[in-house]
């Protein structure tokens, strides 16, 4: 996808917007404690705002796990990510799968627990990312 600078920057902000959206529905859906939703949310608040970070930078990504690789190799390798976040990208994605596709396996408000401040922080900090080029 070869983009000019105004496209790009027109899927850049809703991506981040998107990502920032998913964020607020975790909030509007946490209480009814439907939690496959909000590990679904989770991830795809992770996948707007890295997929927005790759798009700022130039990267060409068609997949989920595109995304995840190319964030670690251009992010969390380099030192602008800790390998922490690259590591919680990916077990949130896993668990988003596990939760949405697997057979007898329930997202619980404990495993949202364990996660869903680093998401957040995460978010942030790659929104902070492309704010500050």
């Amino acid at each position: 996808m070869n983009l000019n600078d105004e496209e790009r920057e027109a899927i850049v902000t809703y991506r981040i917007e998107k990502a920032q959206r998913s964020l607020n529905d975790i909030h509007k859906v946490f209480p009814l404690e439907v939690w496959g939703i909000v590990a679904n949310r989770m991830y795809y608040a992770l996948y707007y705002a890295a997929s927005a970070l790759l798009i700022s930078d130039k990267h060409q990504v068609s997949t989920h796990k595109g995304v995840i690789s190319l964030l670690n190799q251009y992010y969390v390798r380099t030192g602008l990510l800790s390998k922490e976040d690259g590591n919680l990208f990916g077990n949130v994605f896993a668990f988003r799968q596990g939760s949405d596709y697997d057979d007898f396996i329930d997202a619980s408000e404990d495993d949202v627990n364990r996660y869903l401040s680093k998401v957040e922080l995460l978010v942030e900090k790659i929104i902070s990312l492309i704010n500050n080029k």
